[in-house]
């Protein structure tokens, strides 16, 4: 268990790092919508690729940031009795959740995207807009945002039998939104 608990650490931090990357797209991106509006407004100056960069960074604040989201236990979900259930029930609850739907559909969605991104590398794919950009790096956000998310779905899935084991200790409260 101590090499699970090993790999699940490094995924914790490997997710971080690409969470900072998150926080950094989300700074480029309102410094490059400002600074769009501000030429289309005063000097009647506008570019497509400016337009695209934003999508793709919004993008990559989505996928890379989805799977510290996950770490931090701040995803959403449908909480109809979670939060009434006993620590350890959460813990059984969350083990089937990682293994009999998170990991599955997260490592199937995966799947799809590959080959999606990859098309779009080999052959050089550009946005048809003029003054559009390459669309390869936006569609890496896909698998590279799954892959993230599935390896924390790991990591929290060896947490969960760790908890259990008695081996960490496990925060599983979770909030319901205050809406």
């Amino acid at each position: 268990m101590g090499a699970l608990l090993l790999f699940s650490r490094s995924v914790d931090r490997l997710n971080a790092g690409f969470a900072v990357i998150a926080e950094y797209m989300v700074l480029a991106a309102v410094l490059i919508s400002g600074g769009n509006a501000l030429l289309r407004y005063t000097l009647n100056i506008s570019s497509n690729g400016a337009i695209e960069i934003q999508w793709y960074l919004l993008a990559g604040m989505v996928l890379l940031g989805s799977a510290y989201t996950l770490r931090m236990n701040e995803h959403v979900r449908v909480d109809l009795i979670y939060s009434t259930l006993a620590p350890r029930t959460r813990l059984y609850v969350d083990i089937i959740g990682f293994a009999v739907l998170f990991l599955p559909v997260v490592g199937y969605l995966f799947s799809l995207c590959w080959p999606f991104f990859w098309r779009s590398f080999i052959s050089g794919e550009t946005s048809m807009n003029a003054g559009g950009l390459i669309l390869w790096p936006a569609k890496a956000a896909l698998p590279l945002g799954f892959g993230l998310l599935f390896l924390q779905g790991l990591s929290e899935l060896i947490k969960r039998f760790a908890a259990l084991a008695g081996l960490i200790e496990l925060e599983t409260k979770y909030e319901k939104p205050l809406q």
